[in-house]
């Protein structure tokens, strides 16, 4: 992946978290779940890129 494509897609996220931050109200409590997912998924997400992590489609929860 291009390093461009890569600060494309992390600065599209961004702002749309912040959009959704901004102007959605919602208990601060839920805004900060959402935080965190999102934080946790890019930081999953980059982890795949670089290839710090396995495939992510591989990866099974259960049976």
């Amino acid at each position: 992946m291009p390093l461009i494509q890569l600060v494309l897609v992390l600065v599209v996220v961004g702002l749309i978290l912040w959009v959704i931050n901004r102007f959605i109200p919602m208990q601060s409590t839920i805004k900060s779940i959402l935080n965190v997912v999102v934080v946790i998924v890019v930081i999953v997400w980059l982890l795949g890129v670089f290839g710090l992590i396995g495939d992510i489609s591989t990866i099974r929860i259960g049976k």
